[in-house]
């Protein structure tokens, strides 16, 4: 497989169903989606019923807490190696240009593998493909034990690069005419649709060499006004943190014993140029389920002089005054089934209003004020979670994809679930496998 040492890029092995298989039924969603609504997974089940399918590849989350997690990771690892053995794949060794069509909008993206040895999810870290969000530590162990003796990898991970003159993924769209087709089908679930073209190599080599003059420490620094010591960022996480985390931790644990040549010190991805006019940063909000005190109180106590709170007569009404609140106070929405509301918080401890009630959550959760907390895409969704009794829905304004890059340079991480590219059901299904066992 070819690689690129000064991008940490390889051209992977990809491997992807043959004709003849049912790709609606194949391709599901990323796991890690509609954690509090089991009832989209028990529906996927019934639609994908015995036909081949990632649904058999993957833990939805929804199960991470319920019984007999151990069994279902073993049955995935068997299904890995026996779709293997069954020869259901096709082969090639080729980048892979992805359209994702949801909304009447189509994002461009392109599927390659990363070096992990290029990546450092650690706080404060430098790395040329770095976490936007703190990762929680606690998360990973349990994705571990899915990718420890796992025979494949199968991406539901979107990396971001910052491309404003459009010169990595756009040409090889303009090229579309030259690239092999090789899938096309409607997603299930009114997911929209999903496109692939493998990409032949003199596009290859123009994509490699358009990444190379973005990582170039004289180009990276006059883009942000940085010195040109400064380590470069050319990859940032977009979704899926969390699993490109778990297979560096993964990575970590054995690269000992398996040396540096072992098909897991890559992870399959798909990168998306943030400057994409169809993609969307959207908010995720929080869900308190099982409150055991009077958070509201608390908060109040909490921040003291810099707290109000304003009732609101509709949901409606809390989605426009968060969206277009301005000014020096924050807004963040409330939901509950006393009805709705509205936290402003004036002197706030972080530069987004995510950041400042996270870092009051976190030890309200920890210090059992409630039974545990979900992270939840939609209007409807906060509405309909939070309004219910014992719970309590927080809903924060999306943040601006253009500061991304620059925030993350500057100031490190941002709090953990920020934003969201889209939201649930727009989010990446799982296509392509790559092997990572020998």
């Amino acid at each position: 497989m070819k690689t690129h040492d000064a991008i940490g890029v390889q051209i992977p092995k990809i491997l992807l169903p043959k004709p003849g298989i049912d790709l609606k039924k194949w391709a599901v969603i990323a796991c890690d989606q509609f954690t509090s609504q089991p009832e989209y997974w028990a529906k996927a089940g019934q639609f994908v019923g015995s036909a081949p399918s990632t649904l058999n590849l993957i833990l939805p989350e929804v199960h991470l807490e319920q019984p007999g997690v151990e069994d279902r990771i073993h049955r995935i690892q068997n299904t890995m190696r026996q779709y293997l053995t069954d020869g259901i794949f096709e082969t090639s060794e080729n980048f892979v240009y992805v359209e994702r069509t949801v909304g009447g909008h189509t994002r461009k993206g392109l599927v390659l593998a990363l070096d992990l040895e290029r990546y450092d999810y650690s706080k404060g870290s430098t790395s040329l493909i770095r976490a936007t969000e703190g990762t929680i530590i606690e998360r990973i162990p349990p994705r571990v034990k899915i990718r420890d003796g796992a025979a494949m990898e199968l991406p539901h991970i979107l990396v971001l690069i910052d491309d404003p003159a459009c010169t990595v993924i756009e040409p090889i769209a303009a090229a579309k005419g030259k690239l092999t087709p090789r899938y096309n089908f409607d997603l299930m679930q009114n997911s929209g649709h999903l496109a692939g073209y493998l990409v032949p190599a003199d596009l290859e080599e123009q994509a490699v060499q358009a990444l190379e003059a973005l990582a170039r420490p004289e180009t990276f620094a006059a883009k942000y006004g940085v010195a040109t010591n400064l380590p470069v960022l050319l990859f940032a996480m977009g979704d899926g943190n969390h699993s490109l985390a778990t297979a560096k931790a993964y990575w970590e644990k054995i690269k000992a014993k398996v040396g540096m040549n072992h098909p897991a010190r890559y992870a399959l991805v798909e990168i998306e140029n943030v400057h994409d006019e169809a993609l969307v940063f959207e908010p995720i909000h929080r869900i308190l389920f099982g409150l055991k005190r009077d958070i509201l109180a608390e908060m109040n106590a909490h921040f003291g002089g810099n707290y109000t709170f304003t009732p609101l007569a509709d949901a409606k009404t809390m989605v426009s005054r968060v969206d277009k609140a301005s000014g020096p106070k924050q807004a963040i929405g409330v939901v509950s089934d006393k009805g709705f509301g509205l936290i402003e918080i004036a002197n706030p401890t972080s530069n987004l209003p995510v950041g400042t009630l996270q870092a009051f959550l976190d030890p309200f959760i920890k210090g059992g004020g409630a039974e545990k907390i979900d992270y939840v895409h939609g209007n409807e969704v906060v509405v309909s979670l939070g309004s219910k009794p014992g719970n309590i829905g927080f809903y924060v304004p999306a943040m601006d994809k253009s500061d991304l890059f620059k925030t993350v340079i500057l100031d490190g991480a941002l709090p953990r679930k920020t934003f969201s590219m889209g939201e649930a059901h727009e989010k990446r299904f799982y296509m392509e496998c790559r092997k990572i066992s020998e």
